[in-house]
């Protein structure tokens, strides 16, 4: 009797134990994914500095206890860059398609890397050509500022901003740019979302450069056959003018009636 109400406990209790196994593994393994997700720089490291004008945007975050190479290679790992500069401890740039990434050790504080993310505007207005060129392909170069030769700053980076001034004015964070940071847009790359595709053209006003004057829709030509103009004679009466009708009919014989003399005194009508 003990024997088999062991073997019952025993059948019902290795399952239990296999499901409890399963749902405990699993739930690591989830966690483990969603700890491993990447996240982006804003979500990482505290925003610093913000530079925006027009269609130039430019953020600076500090990634505190981090040396350039290990933000470099970080940042490399996650999204493969066109192109990354020869590894330094100073100072690395990192060029994508949409942005440009400048890292540089911070002069007060040598331990953190400062990372400045700058949209193609920005960096076509405020750094030089003949700097970059140091640390960047001269075929990427030329697809970033394109015929412009020189640029209108002098600029090398948030940690030179001292020595060699942007041309767009740098700033403090906001509280609320702080809280959710803004992303780096690309200039030029924005789409319209239309609400319909198939909307009937109405004229309004505005359409013909007036404020007071509605445009109108070009009138579809006209079919039918063209008539004539003719005003009834004076002593009429009425005054209507009537179109000619574009139809012939024959006119009606008004001559006096042809008689026989010496006949049956019938009077016939000539046809």
């Amino acid at each position: 009797m003990s024997n088999r109400l062991f073997t019952m406990i025993k059948s019902f209790v290795i399952p239990i134990l296999a499901i409890v196994t399963l749902l405990v593994v699993a739930g690591y393994a989830l966690s483990g994914c969603q700890g491993g997700q990447t996240k982006s720089i804003q979500d990482r490291y505290p925003l610093e500095s913000v530079s925006k004008e027009g269609k130039q945007e430019s953020y600076v975050y500090r990634a505190a206890n981090r040396s350039v190479p290990e933000v470099a290679k970080e940042l490399i790992a996650e999204r493969k860059p066109k192109q990354a500069s020869k590894e330094d401890e100073n100072q690395m740039f990192l060029v994508y398609s949409d942005k440009m990434y400048n890292l540089q050790k911070d002069k007060e504080k040598p331990s953190d890397t400062l990372i400045e993310i700058s949209n193609e505007e920005f960096v076509r207005q405020n750094y030089q050509p003949s700097f970059l060129q140091g640390y960047i392909m001269g075929s990427i170069l030329n697809d970033i500022f394109g015929s412009k030769k020189s640029s209108y700053g002098d600029y090398r980076g948030y940690n030179d901003r001292q020595n060699h001034k942007p041309v767009t004015p740098e700033r403090p964070p906001t509280k609320e740019e702080k809280k959710t940071p803004p992303p780096i847009t690309k200039e030029g790359k924005g789409s319209i979302i239309k609400r319909g595709d198939n909307v009937d053209s109405k004229p309004s006003v505005g359409d013909t450069g007036s404020i007071t004057k509605k445009g109108s829709n070009t009138p579809p030509p006209s079919t039918g056959s063209k008539g004539k103009i003719t005003k009834i004679p004076s002593g009429s009466s009425g005054s209507d003018v009537k179109p000619k009708s574009s139809i012939k009919t024959p006119p009606k014989n008004t001559s006096p009636p042809k008689t026989r003399v010496g006949g049956s005194g019938k009077v016939t009508k000539r046809r």
